[in-house]
């Protein structure tokens, strides 16, 4: 079709549009800047959040990460205390050469330290067990993720790109994370922002000093903040009046984020960069904010009750093992006025009552409700895991009535 055109027209004949480049990326493809000026007065998240780095990458998930702490622990004292090739450790977990080569070259200085594994953020309600270790972990990012190691912190975890026309690129962490938490696409890294710095003492720490810890705030936007609310910020949460905290940013951020108004507004400028965040208007709103934001944040840490307020039934007894290829076409619809279906698990077993709303609900480059099942496809479940499995779909529920909540607020 490009040979024809060109050889049927000359450069006269051709109607070329005008590319505007303008800073700061001077794109070579036009581009929507509708919003520009009045996106770019709000903050960027990576300079408010000064200590930031991308998630952890292992190069050998399927070694160093396991499900249960007990099936890792035996798998590293396995590994550590017999002859292992470098081939036979290819073979057994599908490892590249890179990974297998570096990890057999560090056994020799590696002892195993119960206190190293860890719960690890990676995948969206999917928690895992790792070995804190950069013997075993390709990336381990220290300087950013020992402020998650043994300390109570938080953190958003946020995509400094996107690779498509959309933006749902956002997640929220108590533990150290992943690269690949928010989204697996090559463009698409997953950066951890956490909330607190711990100061760092290499002696023996009474309780006190681990409790030492500020927050990981530009002072600069803090106070453009405190001068638009009226109010006094605070290290730590008080119950003293007029005041905010980090946390309080935190939830406002992560409010804004969830707006389905604000994303599809901005999503030429999302697609590109970390995400800017418009200050607050006014207390009264922030406030509002804040609260559809820790809604929000604690139904996606799983630790809102609400989570445990069942909308879905697993109706039939069987032995629980995933057998189907759990997939969007796997999804049976039964209530059409409801918009509720089913998903099949095996022949005889299914969850049932899933929201179509729930079950196509994306967070970054996944689909929970789908990506959940898929990661267990020949696994059994256990009780708990029906159980969490009815919490994440509650989650992706109650998100989405969130969402609407939080624009019904004038954000900008």
């Amino acid at each position: 079709m490009k040979y024809d055109f060109l050889s049927q027209k000359s450069l006269k004949q051709i109607k070329f549009n005008r590319l505007k480049c303008t800073s700061p990326n001077y794109f070579f493809l036009p581009k929507n800047n509708d919003g520009q000026k009045e996106y770019e007065l709000g903050f960027k998240v990576d300079e408010l959040f000064t200590n930031n780095v991308t998630g952890i990458v292992t190069m050998g998930d399927n070694f160093i990460v396991a499900e249960d702490k007990n099936e890792l622990k035996s798998r590293l004292v396995n590994f550590l205390e017999n002859d292992i090739t470098e081939e036979q450790l290819k073979l057994d977990f599908g490892l590249g050469k890179n990974y297998a080569k570096w990890v057999i070259d560090n056994k020799a200085s590696i002892k195993i330290d119960e206190s190293n594994f860890i719960k690890y953020d990676y995948r969206p309600f999917d928690s895992r067990w790792t070995y804190f270790d950069n013997k075993f972990l390709w990336r381990w990012r220290y300087a950013t993720m020992r402020n998650f190691f043994k300390k109570e912190n938080l953190g958003l975890i946020i995509c400094r790109q996107t690779a498509i026309n959309s933006w749902e690129h956002i997640g929220i962490t108590k533990n150290i994370a992943d690269d690949s938490r928010v989204s697996n696409r090559s463009k698409e890294r997953g950066y951890v922002l956490p909330l607190y710095i711990y100061t760092e003492n290499n002696k023996q720490q009474t309780i006190e000093e681990t409790r030492q810890r500020k927050p990981n705030l530009n002072a600069e936007i803090i106070k453009h903040i405190t001068k638009k609310l009226g109010l006094t910020f605070t290290n730590e949460k008080e119950t003293t009046e007029n005041t905010f905290a980090p946390i309080d940013v935190l939830d406002y951020i992560y409010a804004i984020l969830h707006s389905p108004t604000y994303r599809e507004k901005y999503k030429e400028f999302l697609k590109i960069d970390f995400p800017r965040v418009p200050y607050p208007k006014d207390k009264n709103k922030f406030w509002k904010l804040v609260k559809l934001g820790g809604e929000i944040r604690q139904i996606h840490l799983l630790e809102s009750p609400k989570v445990e307020d069942y909308i879905t039934t697993y109706p039939k007894d069987g032995d629980n093992t995933i057998t189907t290829k759990v997939g969007k076409k796997d999804w049976e619809l039964f209530d059409e006025e409801k918009r509720l279906g089913r998903i099949w698990i095996n022949e005889e077993q299914y969850f049932d009552n899933i929201p179509l709303v729930a079950w196509e609900f994306y967070i970054g480059g996944y689909q929970p409700a789908q990506k959940w099942l898929k990661d267990r496809k020949e696994r059994t479940l256990e009780f708990d895991d029906i159980l969490h499995y009815q919490k994440i779909i509650v989650a992706l529920t109650e998100t989405d009535r969130l969402m609407k909540e939080i624009d019904k607020i004038e954000l900008v």
